[in-house]
């Protein structure tokens, strides 16, 4: 069933931690740029933006809370949207890396990744002859042996942060065993109502894209929360704007943005996040939706406000 809502929220996810420079010269990587898109992605309908930060001279992703604070408080200043700040990190970051943000910055939403898991990035380390920065073929080729680690306790860490903070996890769930995971934190006391899920479709390790793997997904939710909870869909590559339709027609809210998908359609690439929204709001509105501004993407999902955030 999922929390009745009348508006469809879009997050927008700029810039993330997969996609490396050489695969799009569109990819935002300095603070000014990842600000300047989240900006824009927000002026062209977005309620959140989802917010990862890199080297500004070499687009690796980092860890770095100062490159963090200067990105939001420079979205703050300029706009009323939702910031949610990663907790997923990149490749090879620690929990307490990963976490460090949210006791900096005290953000409305942070992601929070519920399980364990493969997560293969490999096979885009074979799809370019030449990378522009040495380090992109070893981060992108490592995931062949690595393991996304979120371990129960590393979850409980994260969780009681979040509580202390007052910002809500945005629940990253990659396959329908990390639902159950969900169960389980909220009876231990870790999460509020109502809870807030991002069902991920497509990643190599996870659940596949399809309209049939959606709805396991969301009956499975319906089934374990009944009404409390609301969710988006978050489909990486070409699946990113059918699936984020059936989701709004479902009655989900919907992601997207470079860090999931680096295509405005086939073979074409996004010269912007801003392209994104658009595409997704025109798409969702000829179905006859109406999108969520930020302070009604706040009521929604059930947000403290942008006043009680540190940034």
């Amino acid at each position: 069933m999922a929390m009745t809502q009348s508006k469809t929220v879009i997050n927008c996810a700029v810039t993330g931690s997969i996609h490396t420079p050489t695969m799009s010269e569109y990819l935002p990587i300095t603070p000014q740029q990842i600000a300047r898109e989240g900006l824009r992605a927000a002026a062209a309908g977005a309620g959140t933006v989802h917010l990862h930060v890199r080297n500004p001279e070499t687009g690796q992703p980092s860890p770095d809370l100062g490159l963090f604070r200067e990105i939001c408080t420079e979205i703050h200043h300029n706009s009323d949207v939702v910031q949610c700040t990663t907790t997923g990190g990149g490749l090879g970051m620690t929990p307490e890396e990963r976490v460090a943000v949210v006791r900096e910055l005290e953000p409305e939403l942070a992601s929070m990744n519920m399980g364990s898991m493969n997560y293969g990035t490999f096979l885009l380390a074979d799809k370019y002859k030449e990378f522009k920065f040495d380090w992109e073929r070893q981060y992108l080729a490592q995931t062949k042996d690595w393991i996304y680690s979120n371990t129960f306790h590393s979850m409980e860490i994260f969780f009681k942060t979040m509580l202390d903070c007052g910002t809500k996890p945005e629940l990253e769930c990659y396959d329908i065993g990390h639902l159950y995971t969900v169960a389980f934190m909220a009876d231990q006391g870790l999460i509020e109502k109502p809870y807030y899920f991002q069902f991920i479709l497509g990643i190599l390790g996870g659940i596949g894209p399809g309209v049939e793997n959606l709805l396991h997904m969301k009956q499975t939710a319906d089934r374990l929360f009944g009404q409390d909870y609301v969710w988006s869909v978050l489909p990486v590559g070409r699946f990113q704007f059918p699936m984020g339709s059936v989701a709004a027609v479902l009655g989900g809210n919907v992601r997207v943005g470079m860090e999931d998908n680096l295509f405005i359609s086939k073979g074409k690439l996004l010269t912007s996040n801003e392209e994104a929204v658009k595409k997704i709001r025109h798409l969702i509105e000829e179905l006859g939706q109406e999108i969520a501004t930020p302070d009604e993407a706040r009521q929604i999902l059930k947000l403290k406000g942008r006043a009680n955030t540190k940034i």
